[in-house]
């Protein structure tokens, strides 16, 4: 059944007939010729490839082959951008917008379009008829612009291709930034996800005196793309019970009448702007203590699809599951043309543009102006107000070292000093976080909380530590939130580091993804301006793991960032405390990359002095002269990560007692990208220098801090690439001794040797007793931990000796 331009005005989708509320009829004309402006362009996107102002009758050459995008959430968020337009003009609001149902993406384009930002980004794009013509064009087409609110969109922090991220995201984006306020529309299906149920406990850690707002506006139109949304059908009742657990204090504006909704908004909207500053005025009067408060919020429930068609084919489409993506999809049957142009009259968009195509100023006139406007808000790009730290010299830091391998050090300590003073030096401009998973300590860090405690709003009994208000720690046990928080962070200007165990960072694999993404897209979009680096310190690893077991096991970060763009991914396997160190100032001094940084925290035998340290990770790989011998190897004992180099160190010791002649050389490599070429990754060593340190033709034992296939991967292209032999994590652990996790994994010193002999060709005699040598270690080792719970004494008190 068809929809009737009478009856699309009949059900009040043209101008309303006013209705009581805060709104003057005048107003409420205006704001609702803006939303129905934003609406047109929003179909106008999905459907249209010519005619579009609709100046011909609608043809099946008018519309696009192709019909990409999702018109269901988005008469919703236009509404909401009307409204959070007004409030910003009428108060001089500093407000940004995170989109959580990012499918919407016609709705936004169209808004930035409508207030200028987005002409300002892309002078193609102008306010005319060629103009939106353009624009209906490039939405979801070949060389254009996705279909969700992406890096593309002026205004946005939010990448809208995955769902669950968007509260966290906004938080992350009011820490620190007083004057902001952050509007957050979370769709109800979005909201099923975990790491959105998850992001509801932020408020806990905003702090009302030197934080901005978060207003969350759960934008409940009642269906996925298949399936209705639990939020959606559990009652008012028990969804306000729910929210008011979270802490919230939940508003409701609900309604299929324009004029009635946009009334509602606007009152809905004045209150709790009034509330938050009330809040803010109160915790920033400096009259007794700060205490957490119950956040305002809204749900907002109007109908999927709303001023779409009602029916099509006979089948309900608005306020339905149908309503999701694109209501009419196909135009084989001419009714669905006339059923479009329709719709897409019954906006009236001769009223709304001019005969030019430009909108008309009486409702242009309603949206903010300059950096006012979300589309231009700076914060929404957040590199145009980074500001570098201001960092101490981590040579401070460094683990004095008369001789190599006689001192021993907990690398992660050591760089908790350095990260101390990193936030010492920049509490002033409160422009750097430290997050982890409830992990600070336990990862040697604590030192940070010598200048900052951990920020926390709920209750503190006498029995906690490290608590405070005012904070800059960032700790809550989800691995999802603190991923969310940082990237928003650094989206906005910021700096931190994230620190996690090594088996959960996995959790935000999807999280890293979308990020990485966006940093690659963002390279080539010229106005959106470098932000700090994601930097990642993951510890407690898997050769250290040996107390908690398999479950804490698993190196395989590394691979999930290696396959990320060349132009984004770094990973730094430093060997010791003075080169991580090193790493670590590096990359907090980077701009728009992900950083890894793999880095054990128990006592290890240091190699490196400072000066060393620093020549190193500078050339990212290189040849520990005074490990091995000048000139010529027979075989290259190769290393990367903490773990590996002692036992390719132990290893070397051990075969110049079992093979006095042999000669060896030890390279250790830092940067893991360096083993790629430099045709792949900006960071690969040249083939002479690849060749130089790891030879063209002598076989090669390198030991890996992770899975095997990836030094593989890296290295394939490489002249002496059959050579290489590499150990690493085999997938077996369980709760052992710290030497039989290497064991278990074929990682271990007595291993290595043996490969080295059998892989040079003259020592081949050797082979039968250096494998009985070999298996009778083993033997000795397994029996010796069996009986005592503990390591060999050979093993557990070995030092370096030449």
């Amino acid at each position: 059944m068809a929809t009737s331009a009478l009856d699309t005005i009949e059900r009040g989708i043209a101008d309303p007939i006013s209705a009581d509320g805060p709104l003057s009829p005048d107003m409420l004309r205006r704001m609702h010729g803006y939303w129905r402006a934003a609406n047109y362009l929003s179909v106008g996107q999905i459907y249209l490839r010519e005619n579009p102002l609709l100046e011909l009758p609608l043809t099946i050459d008018h519309i696009k082959p192709r019909l990409l995008g999702h018109w269901g959430t988005t008469p919703g968020l236009n509404m909401l951008y009307v409204h959070l337009n007004r409030l910003i003009a009428e108060n001089d609001l500093n407000l940004i917008n995170v989109i959580g149902p990012g499918h919407g993406g016609p709705g936004l384009v169209a808004n930035t379009y409508l207030e200028g930002s987005y002409t300002e980004h892309y002078p193609a794009i102008e306010r005319s008829r060629n103009g939106m013509h353009r624009l209906f064009r490039q939405f979801s087409w070949p060389g254009g612009i996705p279909s969700h609110v992406a890096p593309e969109t002026p205004g946005s922090i939010h990448e809208g291709g995955e769902l669950g991220y968007s509260l966290a995201h906004a938080y992350g984006a009011a820490f620190d930034n007083p004057d902001l306020i952050v509007a957050c529309v979370v769709g109800d299906g979005e909201a099923e996800t975990g790491a959105l149920a998850t992001s509801w406990h932020s408020n806990k850690f905003l702090n009302p005196a030197r934080d901005g707002a978060v207003l969350p506006i759960l934008h409940l139109n009642g269906f996925k793309i298949a399936n209705p949304t639990v939020l959606a059908r559990i009652g008012r009742d028990e969804l306000t019970d729910l929210l008011r657990g979270f802490g919230h204090e939940p508003w409701f504006v609900e309604g299929d009448d324009p004029a009635k909704v946009h009334q509602q908004l606007a009152g809905t909207l004045d209150a709790v702007l009034a509330r938050i500053q009330d809040i803010q005025a109160k915790a920033r009067s400096g009259k007794g203590p700060i205490e957490r408060p119950r956040w305002p919020m809204i749900v907002f429930a109007t109908p999927k699809g709303w001023t779409g068609p009602r029916f099509v084919d006979g089948l309900p489409v608005e306020g339905t599951w149908r309503a999701h993506q694109v209501p009419i999809a196909s135009f084989d049957n001419p009714e669905h043309l006339r059923q479009l142009e329709e719709w897409m009259r019954s906006y009236e968009p001769a009223e709304l543009f001019d005969d030019d195509g430009k909108f008309r100023e009486d409702y242009a006139s309603l949206a903010p102006t300059g950096h006012r406007r979300m589309g231009s808000n700076p914060h929404a790009n957040g590199g145009a107000l980074l500001r570098p730290l201001s960092l101490p010299d981590f040579r401070a830091h460094a683990v004095p070292l008369p001789e190599a391998g006689q001192t021993k050090a907990e690398a992660t300590r050591v760089l908790g000093g350095y990260l101390r003073d990193v936030m010492g030096f920049n509490l002033d401009a409160r422009n750097f976080r430290l997050f982890g998973p409830d992990e600070t300590a336990s990862n040697r860090l604590e030192a940070v909380y010598e200048v900052s405690g951990k920020v926390w709003m709920a209750e503190i009994d006498s029995v906690d530590v490290d608590l405070s208000q005012d904070g800059r720690v960032m700790e809550v046990l989800s691995e999802h939130l603190c991923q969310g928080w940082l990237e928003a962070y650094l989206l906005t200007g910021r700096h931190g580091l994230f620190s996690c165990y090594e088996a959960f960072v996995h959790i935000i694999d999807s999280m890293v993804n979308q990020h990485a993404k966006w940093l690659k897209v963002t390279k080539a979009i010229p106005w959106r301006k470098p932000i700090a680096s994601l930097n990642y310190l993951i510890t407690s690893h898997v050769w250290r793991q040996d107390h908690n077991g398999l479950s804490h096991q698993d190196p395989g970060f590394i691979d999930h960032i290696a396959n990320k763009t060349a132009d984004v991914a770094r990973i730094y396997l430093p060997p010791d405390a003075n080169c991580l160190l090193s790493v670590a100032d590096h990359c907090l001094r980077s701009r728009g990359y992900v950083n890894l940084i793999v880095a054990g925290k128990q006592p290890e035998w240091q190699w490196l002095d400072i000066d060393e340290a620093v020549r190193h990770c500078t050339a990212g790989a290189g040849i520990w002269e005074w490990a091995g011998d000048e000139g010529e190897p027979d075989v290259v004992m190769a290393c990367a990560g903490d773990v590996p180099t002692l036992e390719t160190l132990a290893a070397v010791t051990l075969l110049r007692d079992f093979v006095p002649d042999i000669r060896m050389r030890v390279v250790n490599v830092v940067d893991l990208m360096g083993l790629q070429p430099q045709s792949e990754h900006p960071h690969g060593l040249g083939d002479r220098e690849f060749d130089a340190l790891f030879t063209a033709d002598k076989p090669v034992i390198f030991a890996f801090h992770g899975f095997p296939a990836m030094v593989h991967k890296l290295t394939y292209r490489r002249t002496n690439h059959h050579n290489i032999h590499v150990r690493g994590f085999k997938g077996e652990g369980t709760t052992t001794t710290p030497f039989d996790m290497v064991v278990l994994n074929d990682l271990d010193r007595y291993r290595l040797a043996l490969d080295a002999i059998s892989r040079v060709p003259r020592l081949s005699a050797q082979v039968p007793a250096a494998t009985a040598r070999y298996w009778a270690a083993i033997e000795r080792h397994k029996l010796y931990i069996a009986e005592h719970g503990d390591d060999l004494p050979e093993v557990r008190d070995w030092r370096w000796s030449r």
